[in-house]
């Protein structure tokens, strides 16, 4: 098998809602205010990691319609693992009973790509089928005071099984990148709560996203105009926004989410 494709995917979200209504007495705004600037509504709160990603996971599996002992790995994107250790990821093998191997990843929101690619890839060295789960538990790393972070970020998680083909499969090509230099821009120290320099994230986050969107496609001899559907990182209506114009993806291929889940980080895409 030399490649991989999508046969099954499942979502999860905690039952408890925060809508905008509570935030903006909270802040002393308007939840119409919240919405425009945004485009969030409301978002999930609540769960663990391993219990968000045990769920989505076990719908992914459901929908494959294979068992859980058919995947030989699970890759586990957060950036909020429930303990230093073990790895969330084999809390979550052992709630499944999947087999072989199981760890996280962290690259924030961009991590459920990252496991993407590396559960493709795992695929193309001998993998059968590979369970790549996104997960996060935002609102524990939000200060309920700061109004910046606290009516961005929701809790989800969301999982694909990935099963080698004969044949390229569904990666056509990626891009990956990475500016350590930023970190003070968007960074939560251990034991604390986030900081973030939205106008500054706003502008490098349009940049990149087109920028990498452009590459990808030009590596799969692609061009805007062969795009179905444009699957962004749910962080914010205005970045998709300003990066579907840029790239030229009309509103009707682009998809938008997080009216009703908030930016989730890595369950997100």
């Amino acid at each position: 098998m030399t490649g991989a494709t999508i046969t099954g995917w499942g979502v999860a979200l905690p039952e408890t809602i925060l809508g905008n209504d509570e935030l903006a007495q909270r802040f002393g705004t308007t939840a119409a205010w919240i919405e425009e600037r945004t485009g969030i509504v409301e978002r999930r709160v609540g769960g663990t990691t391993a219990g968000l990603a045990t769920d989505a996971g076990g719908a992914a599996i459901d929908a494959a319609g294979i068992r859980a002992t058919d995947v030989d790995l699970l890759l586990l994107a957060t950036t909020t693992p429930d303990r230093a250790m073990p790895a969330t990821a084999s809390v979550v093998q052992d709630a499944l009973g999947t087999s072989g191997g199981a760890f996280d990843l962290n690259a924030a929101c961009a991590g459920f790509v990252y496991a993407l690619i590396t559960g493709f890839g795992l695929i193309g060295i001998g993998a059968r089928r590979t369970l790549v789960i996104g997960a996060d538990v935002m609102t524990r790393l939000v200060d309920p005071a700061d109004r910046a972070t606290a009516v961005l970020f929701g809790d989800g998680a969301a999982a694909v099984v990935l099963e080698g083909v004969d044949g390229p499969g569904a990666l056509l090509a990626w891009d990956t990148g990475s500016d350590g230099s930023a970190a003070p821009l968007l960074l939560a120290e251990h034991g604390g709560t986030t900081v973030m320099d939205g106008g500054e994230v706003f502008r490098r986050a349009v940049r990149v996203l087109v920028a990498s969107s452009q590459a990808v496609l030009g590596r799969a001899g692609l061009g805007p105009e062969d795009v179905t559907l444009l699957v962004p990182h749910q962080a914010n209506a205005r970045i998709i926004e300003a990066a579907r114009d840029r790239l030229g993806v009309p509103a009707e291929r682009t998809a938008v989410s997080l009216a009703r889940t908030g930016n989730t980080s890595a369950a997100s895409v």
